[in-house]
């Protein structure tokens, strides 16, 4: 077994083994064949409809302790296994399973002289420690990929889902068995304690990914040695420009907020220009029939009162704040530049958007704001990995680097660089007689 050694500090036992038997795991992972991945993930969607029954069971408990312990309503939201959510959680574990596996392929090939060829491959990261709060679909959503892309995943979800991440996590490392893998590519931790140690143990694990408020999140970036993809929270704006279809702006912004508010991807700040905003924010405020407080600043404060709608002064704190809930701040602005400020301002780059009919402003709003998702004339809460083709997701990173946005399967993998020769040697490029390189770039096909 592999070796783990933990420099200046000393590692629980079952950090230890689960980060050695995930490394142990990841080797064989990286080897196996599609055919194998393929039937695990089958099997984890045909294991999940037997077991329907007891997960709704496990996943009652879960809710019922949670309801007795004060849990607030956005985290019971999470929490519960509806029948829809339910159904969507084999729907994507099955949109993972027919998407074209991108591990092994080759993305690029340089004839470097005859006979003399370097390509570059895209291989597994090879172990992913998750962290996240009381989300069982994530626990699914991230061994899906991790299986696809042919890594190991150490998961550690919030103790309100214990029996239902339990149960969960027998029934995929059940799957793995079955198709011939090592059921100890993915696997559940539950202590803080050794979820501490694994964020040390950088020789073992290649990357981190936090899924839930900003506490979390930061609480990762802060005490982890380990590359983190995360967003830190999901402030995400709706600006509805003085040319926008009020209709259309309706519509989109009542999804953007209503359609599940609890969502890291929901409206937090709506964004009215000043031309628009005495049709709109009443039209709006009516549309929501008083199940969403509203913020407002001063302007629009005046025009939903002048109608007859309740509503609350904004505090400057409101501008960036992450509800979770069906709260909005509502603001009125000047122009597109003073949205694009604001949202720059007080935004946290997940994902915002304008409407309009006017092209060159949706242009300007595409270019200025600096977010991971800018979107014209559509809610916010399409940034979703399922929605984005990519059957699931392991998360949402508002970084900028090695992966933005909902992040699929490309975020589980690097490179690496293959050169194939027939005894050629560096000397032979070198002194009064060098050869001379080529360097031909060679067009590859999506199957390399």
């Amino acid at each position: 077994m592999h070796r783990l050694v933990l420099r200046g500090g000393k590692l629980s036992e079952d950090a230890h083994r689960k980060a050695a038997l995930a490394k142990e795991a990841s080797y064989r992972m990286a080897l196996a064949a599609a055919r194998q991945t393929s039937g695990a993930l089958a099997a984890i969607a045909r294991g999940l409809h037997r077991k329907k029954r007891l997960l709704m069971r496990e996943n009652r408990r879960d809710m019922e302790n949670a309801a007795r312990s004060g849990a607030a309503h956005a985290s019971l939201g999470r929490l519960e296994l509806s029948d829809e959510k339910f159904s969507e959680i084999i729907h994507e574990v099955r949109a993972v399973k027919a998407q074209k596996g991108a591990a092994g392929t080759i993305t690029s090939r340089t004839i470097l002289d005859s006979g003399l060829e370097l390509e570059k491959v895209a291989v597994p990261l090879g172990v992913v420690l998750a962290v996240f709060e009381s989300r069982p679909d994530a626990l699914v959503q991230i061994s899906a990929l991790a299986i696809k892309t042919g890594n190991a995943a150490i998961l550690k979800g919030g103790k309100e889902a214990r029996n239902t991440n339990l149960a969960l996590a027998r029934i995929i490392r059940a799957a793995l068995m079955e198709s011939g893998l090592p059921k100890d590519a993915i696997q559940l931790i539950e202590s803080r304690e050794t979820l501490q140690n694994l964020l040390k143990m950088d020789s073992h694990i290649d990357m981190v990914i936090p899924r839930g408020g900003s506490s979390l999140v930061k609480y990762i970036q802060e005490n982890s040695r380990i590359p983190v993809l995360a967003h830190a929270s999901g402030v995400c704006h709706e600006y509805v420009d003085a040319h926008a279809d009020i209709g259309k702006a309706v519509k989109v912004c009542v999804d953007a907020k209503c359609n599940y508010p609890a969502a890291c991807n929901s409206m937090e700040t709506l964004l009215a220009h000043r031309k628009i905003a005495g049709k709109f924010l009443p039209l709006y405020a009516k549309t929501l029939g008083g199940k969403v407080e509203l913020r407002a600043d001063r302007e629009a404060l005046k025009i939903l009162r002048a109608y007859g709608f309740e509503a609350r002064k904004a505090r400057e704190s409101d501008w960036g704040t992450e509800y979770n809930a069906p709260v909005l701040a509502v603001k009125t602005v000047g122009s597109t530049e003073e949205a694009i400020r604001h949202i720059n301002a007080f935004g946290s780059r997940h994902t915002d958007g304008i409407i309009t009919e006017k092209k060159s402003e949706a242009e300007k709003f595409l270019q200025g704001v600096d977010s991971a998702g800018v979107y014209w004339n559509a809610s916010t809460r399409f940034a979703d990995g399922y929605r984005y083709g990519k059957g699931a997701e392991v998360g949402i990173s508002t970084g900028k680097i090695h992966a933005r946005g909902p992040s699929g399967e490309e975020a589980l993998l690097t490179y690496k660089y293959i050169l194939k020769g027939d005894g050629h040697a560096v000397a032979d490029y070198m002194g009064k007689n060098a050869r001379k390189f080529l360097h031909r770039k060679v067009r590859v096909s999506r199957n390399g």
